[in-house]
């Protein structure tokens, strides 16, 4: 398989017709078996890379979805041993355990051997940085703060980025079953059934996430501000500790929005697939805009209906904050 300008059209939901990633044809074919080991593919890079078949992203979901479950399972099991935790040099309590490195491992040998011309770029091995090409995206245990204390809010997240955007991704729940799931216009899905975000419209009556970086002593781009903004307004306001899971549970309805900042290219790629794909919106509440799905600086991702209200108001706490 390969990323190539042209496919023939055979017409229907199943065959090759050429469709971009912005525009997919919007039929959602059932998701492929989770516990099926797709059969090995091979893709190649190319600078046309957002041109996919609907049988290539159903590949690519397959293998996004296999070893998402497959690395789950894996750190789940090992809950409860000796989890080698250290502590990385950067930030406060930024912790990293063995787990972290051999659900990676795993990771990376299972998609390789399946698309081994598609580069990998994972939170604890670094990789390939330039996203316009063909990259899996790997956060192999998002969460790790919360897993090496037993606290089964942790996720596994897997995202296929083309020229930029995520085109599939996977984000796994081993504590709940739970497998998120999209590919580039053909939806997203939990286990199967397909999410929609949340119809909320008023930003008073909304259910908020957020999450901190490790260096929130310093109230990067006024983090602590924000969230005090909007704990005292009233408004109920989690954190989770899993970004890839914040996103995962407003793809599905359960927030209305979600806001943070400095975050990496694996906590979002996947978990911002499944947000759009579910009508909801990302972007950035920077003063600068950022077309891309892919938001580390300043993420904002909500239902759609109050993104403005939560952007504005954001703006607005940073200038105030400025101002002191």
């Amino acid at each position: 398989m390969t990323f190539s300008k042209r496919y023939h059209d055979r017409g229907g939901c199943g065959g090759n017709r050429p469709v971009a990633v912005a525009s997919l044809e919007s039929c959602h074919p059932q998701p492929p078996s989770f516990a099926a080991e797709p059969a090995p593919i091979i893709m190649t890079d190319s600078t046309s890379a957002l041109l996919l078949s609907t049988s290539d992203l159903d590949a690519l979901l397959a293998s996004a979805t296999y070893a998402a479950r497959e690395a789950g399972t894996l750190v789940h099991n090992a809950q409860g041993s000796d989890l080698g935790v250290e502590y990385k040099e950067q930030g406060k309590n930024n912790l990293v355990t063995v787990m972290d490195r051999e659900s990676e491992n795993l990771i990376q040998a299972m998609l390789r051997e399946r698309h081994p011309d598609i580069q990998f770029l994972a939170e604890e091995g670094g990789g390939n940085t330039d996203l316009s090409r063909p990259t899996w995206v790997v956060d192999p245990i998002d969460g790790t703060v919360n897993y090496a204390h037993g606290i089964p809010l942790y996720s596994v997240s897997i995202a296929a980025v083309a020229e930029g955007r995520p085109v599939v991704g996977a984000v796994f729940n081993p504590n709940t079953n739970e497998m998120f799931t999209a590919a580039a216009g053909r939806g997203a899905f939990l286990n199967g059934r397909q999410l929609r975000v949340s119809d909320n419209n008023d930003l008073d009556h909304a259910m908020l996430v957020t999450g901190f970086p490790y260096n929130v002593g310093e109230n990067p781009f006024h983090c602590i501000d924000a969230f005090v903004e909007f704990v005292t307004m009233g408004i109920p306001v989690r954190r989770l500790g899993s970004a890839a899971l914040d996103l995962a549970y407003l793809a599905a309805g359960r927030f209305d929005a979600y806001w943070e900042v400095s975050l990496g290219p694996w906590d979002v790629a996947a978990g911002a697939l499944l947000v759009t794909e579910a009508g909801g919106f990302v972007g950035t509440y920077s003063p600068v805009p950022n077309p891309s799905l892919i938001v580390t600086d300043r993420l904002l991702a909500s239902n759609g209906r109050i993104h403005e209200a939560m952007r504005e108001r954001l703006l607005k706490i940073a200038e105030g904050a400025d101002r002191r």
